[in-house]
């Protein structure tokens, strides 16, 4: 059809050229015959250009998840180290009286240390029992811990307990450590890879489910770190940031569409409006910290401060997102509603509004899931800080998953190279799910007039 309609615009446009509709055209002119095979050589190529452009962002984008995901995805697992824990009653619990105080404070580090010099008896040298100590995690004294308090019964035996290894030994068991490497250029030394397939070889050494990734919060020890505490940080900054922008944005645009006067003063803040909303993040983290900081004194690194910073973020695309989805509805409604009675007001909020909530709620989810994505703004009001524990509200000290991905990415241990790539996903994760919802109600609620 296409073609069709490309040679019936040729013929029309031949007998412009001829001057007289009604002369006969020669359509076997070499000419003619010339110029459509132009014009259809040119569509074919825009086709290509298109396409080729569609494959090499599709190439880029498989290119970065490969990239992410090759290098993340074992950060949801972990190394575990099988030992043969004697729960000593003189270390743990001398009175016998149970008491979960007593048993809390016991020394459970010195159950792991003894449990690793009893499998390696020959390691006496005081340099070598510390790398030895270094196979088991400094955090596996707390599990037994959890274990002996959840199950007091287990004091005066002997188990064998699978405790989570340090992260150089994790690092070896996942391939991130060659054993054929100079031992000069590696971080553990050939005793210490004698000692791993000495426990590989017993069948001690498994790989399991991280799930300490996800319900941890920060730790210097990457085995222990966690997404929690920046997950958490993250919703309630989300939070305030939605409670805030949304009635104000809706609010403004239905203000600047429906009742405010076409003058200099509304056309000066249209522009101020869409110009703000191409202004470098790092502007708003700027404004945040002079404000809400240094002038108002609220908590510093805490997420009632990282969502008002967002939220003067937001703002404009909220605004733009608004004003277009109530342009969109039909001046016909409106009109109908006015000659029925109804006041300007309830045009608004009773027809106007509702038409445009789907394009309105689309807006402010996509205006999340940048402000979700955000880094620049919330590093200059100090939500870079370590933070190890889950905050429990807005005016926690807390940081946020992005945030808590350049802390990672900056941080020297091997171990914390699959974390961040592993936290990118998670976060990369959020983004799709917010946009994907974004679509699902612009689709199960858009209207076609």
């Amino acid at each position: 059809m296409t073609d069709m309609a490309s040679l019936m615009e040729d013929r029309a446009a031949a007998k412009v050229i001829s001057g007289n509709l009604h002369t006969p055209v020669d359509w076997d002119s070499p000419k003619i015959a010339r110029n459509i095979k132009k014009r259809y050589a040119a569509e074919r190529r825009f086709k290509i250009y298109g396409l080729s452009a569609i494959a090499i962002a599709l190439m880029a984008l498989l290119v970065l998840g490969y990239s992410i995901v090759s290098k993340g995805y074992s950060a949801f697992f972990q190394t575990y180290v099988q030992l043969e824990i004697h729960f000593d009653p003189a270390e743990i619990d001398p009175d016998g009286t149970g008491d979960p105080a007593v048993i809390g404070r016991a020394n459970f580090d010195s159950l792991v240390k003894e449990a690793l010099r009893n499998r390696f008896p020959d390691v006496t040298d005081r340099r070598e029992r510390r790398d030895l100590y270094d196979i088991v995690s400094g955090g596996a004294s707390y599990d037994l811990r959890e274990r002996v308090l959840d199950n007091p019964s287990l004091i005066g035996q002997t188990r064998k307990i699978w405790l989570i290894s340090g992260d150089d030994f994790d690092m070896l068991n996942k391939g991130y450590i060659s054993a054929d490497t100079d031992e000069g250029d590696r971080r553990l030394n050939d005793q210490e890879i004698g000692w791993y397939n000495a426990l590989t070889s017993d069948g001690a050494v498994e790989k399991q489910f991280h799930t300490r990734f996800f319900t941890n919060g920060d730790s210097r020890e990457p085995e222990l770190a966690g997404i929690w505490g920046a997950a958490v940080g993250s919703f309630y900054t989300l939070v305030v940031t939605l409670l805030l922008s949304f009635p104000i944005g809706v609010l403004a645009a239905i203000y600047l569409e429906e009742f405010a006067p076409k003058n200099r003063f509304t056309t000066i803040v249209e522009v101020n409006i869409n110009n703000l909303a191409a202004v470098p993040s790092i502007v708003f983290g700027l404004l945040g910290l002079e404000v809400y900081l240094n002038v108002m004194h609220l908590p510093r690194s805490a997420p009632v401060v990282g969502g008002l910073t967002l939220a003067l973020m937001t703002l404009p695309t909220i605004i733009i997102a608004s004003r277009a989805a109530i342009k969109a509805v039909p001046p016909s409604i409106r009109q109908a509603a006015l000659g029925l009675g109804a006041s300007p007001v309830q045009t608004v909020t009773h027809h106007v509004l509702p038409l445009a909530m789907p394009g309105i709620l689309t807006g402010t989810i996509i205006g999340m899931a940048q402000a979700l994505g955000e880094t620049a703004p919330l590093l200059m009001i100090g939500m870079v800080a370590f933070i190890v524990d889950v905050p429990g509200g807005a005016l926690d000290p807390a940081t946020v998953l992005p945030v808590q991905i350049y802390l990672w990415a900056d941080s020297p241990e091997r171990a914390f190279v699959e974390k961040t790539s592993a936290a990118i996903m998670v976060l990369l994760g959020f983004l799709i799910l917010m946009n994907g919802f974004a679509v699902y109600l612009r689709k199960k609620f858009e209207r076609k007039w």
